[in-house]
């Protein structure tokens, strides 16, 4: 192999610090005009962070369904928001949450294309990250601050995870123990899901490249691999152990709510558009490069079986696949996060592609790649824009200033009308309700009863939708609910032969607020799902706690001769050669 000085710099991989530079270049000023606000659950995410800010130990929030627990959803992302903001204020503070995990996540892509293809594949695998749709969509349009946290560090584990069943070192054993601690105390699907599509083929790859002779036996890699499973379940078991329980003791047993991501794509060609052609952009056009260069070469078989099927069940209702392997979760859980999983495993393939692509057609290669990379990006974050996920903008501060005087926050409320803005109130005010954007969190038996999900969109849920809102207000009484503040006349009716009235008017008339007679003042509820305090004090402790860790453990030096490491990690039928790669 080529030593890096001999190497023309077009030959060279590209530096790290550029990667991230471009990183800074693209999606820092997109962060500083704060698009992510628009996003459908970014303000899901800064409301569980504002909750961090003055009960870190106490994950029992009253604000939203008269009560639930925000160990139900793991934390890491949303307690660093919570520390961040203390200095940059909510807002900011998870717009520098969001940039940190895309700079993880261009490293995390270049150490795990690293596993697979050439270092000058890798990074370029690690500059198509800076682009890729599906990540532009997750952070402008879906606003999934777990899933953009825990991928990253989930590829930055796995090149350790692959040291330690192939070469048995010690160093790396520890952290990429750590490193899947930390991953999970960010997000929990990505735990339960993801980890698998990502993990399976690095532990495939580890025993496809052991060498006879070597001193590593089949037995040998076997018995690591089993020892780092059963550690890194005993890690996770106790970072999160709050969430587990929950989980254990309190399933999600509600009616199933209908998502657009799990819809027939061709027979609905706006969610076809919003979940396949926004995220996938321009990488459409490389799925056949994909498909050969996968199945031609056995070392990238893992990772091509892995992209099949985290593609197949991103596509959603499209195919059987996700339901057939997925079961009762494929009612639960949104596809876009398959297909953002799918983007990421086929980017060391992207690698390649534009190594020979570049080879071959010189400056012209590498200008076409940039104008696709670049109109994928735009795509995605302009998507935001002509498809939003709230059809309006709208300021909340009024009705807050509302709740919180003349003890009206004695009672409890709920909105109809507010789309995600729900969340936004809910900071602003100590006000309790019965609604929240939280599904898996919601206790109340009207609300579970019923397929549909928030109440303030009731609407849009069908006759589910509004048997659920009939039903809170019918029991009214029971969660001393006392408002129902309005911004569609869609529901007056209902409200009206609920025996509600109006009481007051706000934002120009254009907010109603409804009351009714003789209801008692909100009390809280004692539930069994009130997390004991020792619970409260490891949900302060451990998930934050593991983020330190990782930090400092990955800050270790590793001791590895960069000679064996080329000869073992890049062998001779996968480097690559002029034009193609070798086979």
């Amino acid at each position: 192999m080529k030593n890096s000085e001999s190497l023309t710099p077009s030959q060279r991989p590209i530096p790290i610090s550029m990667i991230l530079m471009a990183v800074v270049a693209v999606h820092l000023p997109l962060l500083l005009m704060k698009l992510p606000l628009k996003s459908y659950d970014t303000n899901f995410h800064i409301f569980f962070a504002s909750h961090y800010v003055h009960h870190w130990f106490d994950p029992w929030n009253t604000k939203w369904y008269a009560g639930f627990s925000q160990a139900t959803y793991p934390p890491l992302p949303q307690q660093w928001v919570a520390m961040f903001s203390h200095v940059l204020g909510l807002e900011l503070a998870y717009m520098a949450v969001q940039l940190i995990a895309i700079l993880l996540l261009a490293v995390g892509v270049y150490r795990f294309a690293a596993l697979w293809v050439s270092p000058r594949a890798a990074s370029f695998a690690a500059l198509a990250s800076v682009f890729v749709g599906a990540e532009s969509f997750l952070v402008y349009n879906a606003g999934q601050l777990g899933t953009t946290s825990a991928a990253p560090i989930y590829l930055n584990a796995l090149p350790f995870l692959y040291e330690w069943i192939r070469h048995g070192r010690f160093s790396a054993f520890i952290k990429a123990l750590v490193l899947f601690a930390a991953a999970a105390a960010a997000h929990h699907a990505t735990l339960l899901f993801g980890s698998f599509f990502f993990a399976l083929p690095v532990v495939a790859l580890a025993f496809i490249d052991r060498r006879e002779g070597d001193g590593t036996s089949a037995g040998g890699l076997f018995a690591r691999t089993v020892a780092m499973v059963l550690l890194v379940a005993g890690a996770v078991a106790i970072v999160i152990l709050p969430f587990w329980i929950a989980l254990i003791h309190y399933p999600v047993t509600q009616t199933p709510i209908p998502h657009p991501s799990r819809a027939n794509y061709i027979l609905t060609p706006l969610y076809g558009m919003n979940y396949f052609i926004v995220p996938y952009g321009a990488m459409i056009l490389a799925l056949p490069f994909i498909f050969l260069r996968g199945a031609a070469s056995p070392r990238l078989r893992p990772l091509f079986f892995g992209f099949w099927l985290a593609f197949l069940i991103g596509l959603g209702g499209t195919t059987p696949v996700g339901r057939i392997l997925l079961g009762r979760a494929f009612e639960v859980l949104t596809m876009e996060r398959f297909s953002y999983w799918a983007s990421l495993l086929a980017l060391p393939f992207i690698g390649l592609l534009a190594v020979e692509v570049i080879d071959r057609f010189r400056m012209k290669g590498a200008a076409t790649l940039g104008v696709l990379a670049a109109l994928s990006c735009a795509l995605a974050v302009g998507w935001t824009t002509y498809h939003p996920p709230e059809a309006e903008d709208f300021k909340v501060d009024s009705i807050a200033q509302w709740l919180n005087r003349d003890g009206h926050d004695k009672y409890s409320y709920i909105t109809l009308g507010f789309g995600n803005k729900i969340a936004r109130l809910a900071m602003l005010t100590d006000a309790p309700s019965e609604d929240g954007e939280w599904n898996s969190g919601r206790l109340l038996p009207e609300l579970q009863k019923y397929g549909a999900g928030t109440l303030t969109n009731s609407r849009g849920f069908g006759e589910a939708g509004l048997d659920a809102l009939r039903a809170i207000l019918n029991h009214a009484d029971k969660y001393g609910l006392k408002w129902i503040i309005s911004r569609d006349n869609y529901y007056d009716p209902l409200l009206a032969f609920a025996g509600w009235r109006p009481v007051d008017r706000l934002e120009d008339n254009t907010v109603t607020v409804w009351g009714k007679d003789g209801v008692p003042p909100f009390q809280p509820v004692n539930a069994p799902q009130i997390p004991p305090h020792w619970q409260g004090l490891m949900w302060g402790i451990l998930p934050f706690g593991s983020s330190i860790l990782a930090i400092l453990v990955v800050l270790i030096p590793s001791k590895r001769r960069d000679e064996e490491l080329a000869e073992e990690e890049y062998p001779q039928e996968e480097r690559l050669v002029p034009g193609r790669l070798a086979s």
